[in-house]
């Protein structure tokens, strides 16, 4: 697995939950994230300080938000070419043909969503475990950010783009891209 792929120069992080703040991650996980973010792609990251109201995408029902109204209102924000804005919320999210999902980006565009929610130990009843959160939540943000740039779901299970609807199967997955994964992004490399 490569440890460097060409993904983007530079992020954006955006802390998102409800209006009564359900939901928002602590600042803290959001800049361990950036760090590691930093460290494994190589870009410049950036958290904004005002969370993201998402309750227009809550289905009170489901006790879920809606991923793909959440994308679309990222995807609309302003940004320079070679960067990325990254939604994280600790909602649990779906999309109306899958029960949940760990998250969603705009395919070929700049906008992806990570939740949280399922990927802390703690939903399955075990204790906190911070060290795999952030690993979890840096897989996923490589999934999204491989899709942001075109990759679609990988046959290599290894492959950090490979499909993964159970947390067990991001455990298996390496922090990183195989190399016909890489080869594609280097090849469209936009920066």
């Amino acid at each position: 697995m490569t440890a460097r792929p060409a993904v983007v120069e530079a992020l954006t992080f955006i802390r998102m939950g409800l209006a009564n703040s359900d939901g928002v991650p602590p600042v803290e996980l959001l800049d361990r994230l950036a760090a590691e973010a930093a460290r494994l792609l190589g870009a410049s990251c950036h958290i904004e300080t005002e969370p993201l109201d998402i309750t227009f995408s809550y289905d009170e029902l489901r006790r879920q938000a809606w991923s793909t109204p959440v994308l679309a209102r990222l995807a609309g924000r302003p940004h320079p070419p070679g960067s990325a804005v990254v939604g994280v919320t600790g909602l649990d999210l779906f999309v109306p043909v899958f029960a949940f999902v760990f998250g969603e980006a705009q395919v070929a565009g700049h906008a992806a969503v990570i939740s949280t929610h399922r990927l802390r130990d703690e939903y399955y009843g075990l204790p906190p475990n911070p060290a795999l959160l952030l690993e979890r939540l840096m897989k996923e943000l490589l999934h999204e950010l491989g899709h942001t740039q075109g990759l679609r779901h990988c046959g290599d299970w290894r492959c950090v783009m490979s499909s993964a609807h159970t947390v067990e199967r991001i455990d298996v997955r390496q922090a990183g891209f195989c190399p016909d994964c890489a080869r594609f992004l280097h090849a469209r490399a936009r920066f």
